[in-house]
């Protein structure tokens, strides 16, 4: 019944955003959403489809432009070359009616292959939900044709999809695989969420797999309930604008990863050496996400204005952990960030926002965790463009300048470039995890209670690896401690002020489980009981490197860093249950910010709060994230203006011409070679 009711609201749905004379290219991205948010949640993978779609989409549209250049049809693409002789374009008057015909039949193949041969849990649903656009739109599902010499553009959008197809199964994603790695293995055994402690991790600086008895990912789907990683070799894809020679390769067990924008090694714990730099970094920064899950407490009478009065405004990023220890509020939450005197676009101040940071806090990890039945990370930067091209007044102009675009041109451009980002941030995040193989706090944590404290030597418990001692959030239970147990069992052991788990919760509709002192070894994220923390290595944040990849390409298409009006906002209403396993706010929650980095560092932030990230993982992705936007930014616009499109992955650096910062553009291949 309820797979019923989703698809009569999908069929509602698509005839509503189909009277409401939105572009051909919107309304197919908004079927591909809701296709993403009940497929399986694997953020690479639906980055890849959100890229190859609107690859179906651009060139589809590039192809009846006298200017432009296709991506792939016509082009050599990762050392394969998709022929193409070229149409006799119509009259002007016909144009866009071909487009959006030839656009519908690319892009409609495409979703069929990625969205229902094999691997989505509801494939049925999204077969029905892309039959019935195509029926609304007047075209039939059946046909099959790839003449294209014969201008039909029908012909010519069943080509292109056919082409994309082909190219999917020649990218090094091993589609045909179902995405499995070649030779990446775990070498921890599983963390039983059903036991305290972690008696399995033989590697505290390795990623560790979760054993859950009932597991579900981040779209309610069902998945095993012991993790495997999610694509681990994702580095290997080819990527939009990071050149493949850019890439430094790493080896393991025989495997090759290729890294882009690597990084460097992140902290690790020193079991032997209490003293050493790396291992105490890696220390703060896990007792940080403890130290931030005492936040997640609506009773504890901190009040917040989460206005951009108050928040965001970020103007500087730390490049080292010694800058992200005086970046990130260890004790109180929250970063730099001062706010905005008045809103620059209206000239107006920003209107205050008190709410109990307990609220706030709990909001923030649930909408940025993008679960359950999400878009994933890299959908969710789609429905803010989406939002942000809906704003009543806001003027599509690319880049800012010049003529308005249509919606058709607008979102066609937009989607392009914005894919390519997200798509490019997938491959270099997933890389660096899949290399560097980092460990989430859930299992860190829990390890690290069971060496002990290591603080003080003279107190009992020590061990060079426990946990540090921190007053007020990480202390030793002593005699008469309410947690020491029956029978003192657990005294001296480690406990933590935080969120104190599903245990405390019998009706998520009314209950909170709120903050208090747990033993460390039962610490958990602030996630679902189903889901606990993503199925993949920590390091480097996935949601800092999209979001920050994504807010840098709407500053750059749109031609400011300020969403429309000044204000991008959110709204959580009072009670509304979008909190699903512990009681939502009775009050309103309005997520707001001035400036697309704004929501950028709030998504990063939130990760933290939700017990998913050190910050050591965060600040990393953020660098990155700017970095693959404005490469894709830069390569998307060569192929709307006509210019001199390198071919893909042409330009190589060395390791050294990296590591020596020096950034060098062009435009053009004439100015390259200049």
């Amino acid at each position: 019944m309820k797979k019923f009711l989703h698809l009569l609201f999908a069929i509602v749905f698509i005839c509503s955003v189909s009277n409401a004379q939105q572009s051909v290219a919107r309304q197919w991205n908004e079927v591909m959403l809701d296709a993403i948010r009940e497929d399986l949640a694997r953020p690479p993978v639906q980055a890849r489809n959100l890229f190859h779609v609107s690859i179906a989409m651009y060139d589809a549209w590039a192809a009846y432009d006298a200017v432009a250049k296709t991506y792939l049809i016509g082009k050599t693409v990762g050392g394969v070359y998709y022929p193409y002789t070229g149409i006799t374009l119509p009259a002007p008057a016909s144009i866009e009616t071909y487009r959006n015909t030839a656009i519908s039949y690319a892009v409609y193949r495409v979703l069929v292959d990625r969205y229902t041969n094999g691997y989505n849990p509801n494939a049925i649903i999204s077969l029905a939900r892309f039959n019935n656009l195509m029926t609304v739109l007047g075209y039939s599902p059946s046909y099959a044709g790839v003449n294209y010499s014969n201008n039909d553009p029908r012909d010519l959008g069943n080509y292109i999809g056919q082409q994309i197809i082909s190219m999917g199964y020649a990218d090094g994603s091993r589609q045909a695989n179902n995405f499995q790695p070649i030779s990446y293995a775990p070498v921890n055994g599983l963390l039983d969420m059903q036991f305290s402690g972690n008696t399995t991790m033989t590697d505290p600086n390795r990623w560790q797999r979760l054993f859950l008895v009932t597991s579900f990912d981040q779209n309610g789907n069902p998945v095993p309930s012991a993790q495997r990683f999610i694509c681990p070799e994702w580095g290997k894809v080819l990527p939009f604008a990071m050149p493949v020679a850019s890439a430094v390769h790493y080896t393991r067990d025989g495997g090759d990863y290729p890294v882009y924008y690597d990084p460097g090694v992140p902290p690790m714990l020193d079991t032997v050496n209490v003293n050493s730099q790396s291992s105490l970094d890696f220390k703060w920064g896990h007792t940080m996400v403890a130290a931030w899950s005492s936040h997640l407490d609506p009773t504890d009478n901190v009040m917040w204005d989460i206005s951009p009065k108050s928040m965001g405004n970020n103007t500087s990023y730390p490049t080292t952990i010694a800058g992200e220890r005086l970046f990130y509020n260890f004790s109180n939450g929250g970063d730099p960030g001062v706010g905005y005197t008045i809103n620059p676009v209206t000239g107006a101040p920003y209107t205050p926002q008190m709410v109990k940071r307990g609220d706030f806090t709990r909001i923030v990890a649930q909408y940025w965790a993008d679960g359950p039945s999400s878009e994933t990370p890299p959908g969710h930067w789609f429905t803010l463009l989406n939002k942000v091209s809906d704003y009543p007044g806001f003027l599509k102009k690319y880049e800012g300048i010049g003529t308005v675009l249509s919606d058709l041109e607008w979102d066609v451009k937009s989607y392009f470039t914005l894919s390519g980002a997200l798509h490019d941030a997938a491959i270099s995040c997933w890389g660096i995890k899949g290399w560097y193989d980092s460990p989430r706090p859930v299992s860190t944590i829990r390890k690290m209670a069971a060496y002990g404290q290591s603080s003080n030597s003279l107190l009992p418990s020590y061990h060079h690896g426990g946990l540090p001692l921190i007053p007020g959030f990480i202390e030793l239970v002593n005699l008469g401690d309410p947690l020491a147990g029956t029978g003192n069992v657990n005294v001296n052991k480690v406990k933590i002020k935080a969120w104190r788990g599903y245990s405390f919760i019998i009706n998520p509709f009314a209950d909170i489980a709120g903050v208090g002192w747990i033993l460390a070894e039962n610490w958990t994220p602030y996630q679902t009981s189903t889901f606990v923390t993503p199925p993949f290595a920590g390091y480097t944040s996935g949601h800092s490197t999209y979001s920050r990849a994504g807010a840098t390409i709407l500053t750059s298409i749109t031609g400011t860093p300020y969403f429309p009006g000044g204000l991008g906002e959110t709204v959580i209403p009072a009670n509304s249950g979008f909190i699903t396993f512990e009681a939502s706010p009775t009050t309103e929650i309005r997520l707001q910010w001035a400036t697309y980095k704004d929501a950028s560092d709030q998504a990063s932030l939130s990760r933290i709060w939700g017990g998913i990230h050190p910050p050591f993982d965060d600040m990393p992705g953020r660098a990155i994230g700017e970095q693959v936007g404005i490469a894709a930014h830069n390569k998307a616009k060569l192929y709307f203006t006509g210019s001199n499109v390198l071919p893909v992955n042409l330009i190589s650096f060395t390791a050294e011409e990296q590591a020596c910062g020096v950034e060098i553009k062009w435009a053009t291949s004439s100015e390259l070679g200049a």
